[in-house]
């Protein structure tokens, strides 16, 4: 198994926002430093080497620690096979840029692509490209504009995040009796797909309990934004009962907030993705944020394992089918403090 040309690792991105929130976060900013990678297990018939597989490998930059994760999790599942090499591009947010990168796999004759699209619709014409060449795509999680574009999709599930984080807040509602609780959301960023996918989940499962969302607001998925919508919502909502945040990345500023006005104590937080130090924050038992809900970067793991079983025409040992399915959707469990010692190692 070899590599070529790593993906860089950046801080989280703090431009465009208050100087303030920048500093307060910065000292507690640790996500993207995690070494945590979850691998899947290669066992069974599937397990013996076979015929050597060569993968190409593109994601965007590493500057979120899930998109970090993503491409270390590929690389270590990878490190687990002796028949397997994978060539990683270098991450980048230029759709231009990624389309050549995907372009020189297939010059490179890769047989199998995995492509984590920075713009799914941006990235479509080339993976179909690929595809035409009878290179199999695997889309992951950011979907390509055409099933065309694809032979296997793998990715999170967002409606269902939000669902999920909507039960737990339910659950925490009704044991504590409040009948009419003040409930607030933090979303990502507005116009992407997986953000009103999430929003959607949660306020369906939230509605089917009777529940309303009391304010919303959103923002970018850093630390520096999420402080800063975070503080604008706790000066104008005066009491809340639970909070939904999205991204465990911006979370590190959504907490920051809270305890900068000293309403730690107050409500229920609910946090999303499953970064390592949100993790320990459940873990400790003594922060605002008492669960996260899973979208794991371990996909990229399961994406290289796939991979290697469309370059050998193998299929998944335990189904029935000779063939692996063409789309493939991952679970978002609730991380709590009775469970978080089991999910560690997810944390990115």
């Amino acid at each position: 198994m070899s590599t070529t040309h790593s993906l860089p690792r950046r801080g989280l991105l703090l431009t465009g926002l208050a100087a303030t929130s920048g500093a307060l976060v910065a000292a507690c900013t640790s996500n993207n430093t995690s070494s945590n990678t979850q691998v899947a297990g290669n066992t069974g018939d599937n397990a013996a080497a076979g015929q050597q597989v060569k993968v190409g490998f593109s994601a965007p930059s590493a500057d979120h620690g899930w998109t970090a994760a993503i491409t270390r999790n590929a690389r270590a599942q990878a490190e687990g096979f002796s028949d397997v090499t994978l060539n990683v591009t270098e991450g980048t947010n230029d759709v231009a840029r990624q389309i050549e990168q995907v372009q020189s796999l297939i010059n490179q004759k890769a047989d199998v692509l995995v492509v984590l699209p920075f713009d799914g619709n941006a990235l479509t014409e080339i993976a179909k490209t690929a595809m035409a060449v009878g290179i199999p795509v695997i889309n992951l999680d950011r979907k390509f504009a055409s099933a065309l574009a694809y032979r296997t999709w793998i990715g999170g599930d967002n409606y269902g995040m939000g669902v999920n984080a909507g039960n737990f807040i339910i659950r925490k509602m009704r044991d504590a009796k409040i009948a009419d609780p003040v409930i607030v959301e933090v979303a990502g960023i507005d116009n992407l797909q997986l953000t009103q996918e999430r929003s959607r989940g949660f306020q369906d499962a939230l509605s089917a309990a009777g529940f309303r969302i009391a304010a919303r607001q959103s923002t970018d998925f850093t630390a520096a934004g999420g402080q800063q919508v975070a503080s604008q919502m706790l000066q104008a909502v005066k009491r809340i009962d639970a909070m939904w945040n999205h991204d465990d990345d911006q979370g590190i500023g959504v907490l920051a907030a809270i305890r900068q006005a000293n309403r730690a104590g107050e409500f229920v937080m609910v946090g999303g993705g499953g970064s390592a130090q949100a993790m320990k924050e459940i873990q400790a038992g003594n922060s605002p944020l008492q669960a996260t809900v899973l979208y794991s970067p371990s996909m990229a793991s399961s994406a290289v394992a796939l991979a290697r079983l469309l370059g050998q025409r193998k299929a998944l040992g335990d189904l029935a089918e000779h063939d692996v399915p063409a789309q493939m959707t991952t679970f978002s469990p609730v991380v709590t403090k009775d469970n978080v010692d089991k999910y560690l190692a997810n944390g990115y």
